[in-house]
């Protein structure tokens, strides 16, 4: 079989079922009680970073979101989430959605990009384990993991994770 064709755009806000659809397909039950839907709870995404891939019929193969909070009352981008759907997961889709994501918020000037998510999977892309990072209970703190968009923007960025203010 040959290799599929994707075209990568930005979410629409009609594409934004069929992204949840996806999202409630590669994730457990319940996901939107976890103290990351809390702080994303009423912010609208940074929609130019809201990325999906569909293939050659128009499918949704692929999405990844980010939203704006604070840490320790500096801005900074919450990764998440990001799915590939189970028949396309191997094939690389959710590592080029986050290095392309990575790269337009570093030319939008975007600091830095934390996450809550699986260490061994997210530090082939730079991600790292954050000390002094409280995200909301009840959050795995090995589950913390940041990423600078700009040498030094974790140095000295501590404390709560709060909702970014409009």
């Amino acid at each position: 079989m040959g290799a599929r064709l994707y075209q990568l755009e930005e979410e629409t806000e009609a594409d934004w079922w069929e992204v949840e659809a996806l999202m409630d397909l590669c994730f457990a039950p319940g996901r939107t009680a976890l103290s990351s839907y809390r702080l994303r709870d009423g912010v609208p995404t940074v929609t130019e970073l809201c990325l999906v891939l569909r293939d050659e019929t128009g499918t949704l193969a692929a999405a990844i979101r980010f939203w704006p909070v604070l840490v320790g009352g500096q801005k900074t981008l919450l990764l998440g989430p990001v799915a590939v759907h189970p028949t396309r997961q191997g094939e690389g889709l959710g590592g080029l959605l986050i290095r392309e994501s990575l790269g337009e918020a570093r030319r939008l000037g975007w600091q830095r990009v934390m996450l809550v998510g699986d260490a061994p999977y997210y530090s082939r892309f730079g991600f790292r384990k954050l000390t002094g990072v409280e995200m909301p209970p009840p959050t795995n703190p090995d589950r913390i993991l940041g990423f600078a968009l700009a040498p030094g923007a974790w140095d000295s960025v501590t404390g709560a994770v709060t909702k970014a203010q409009d």
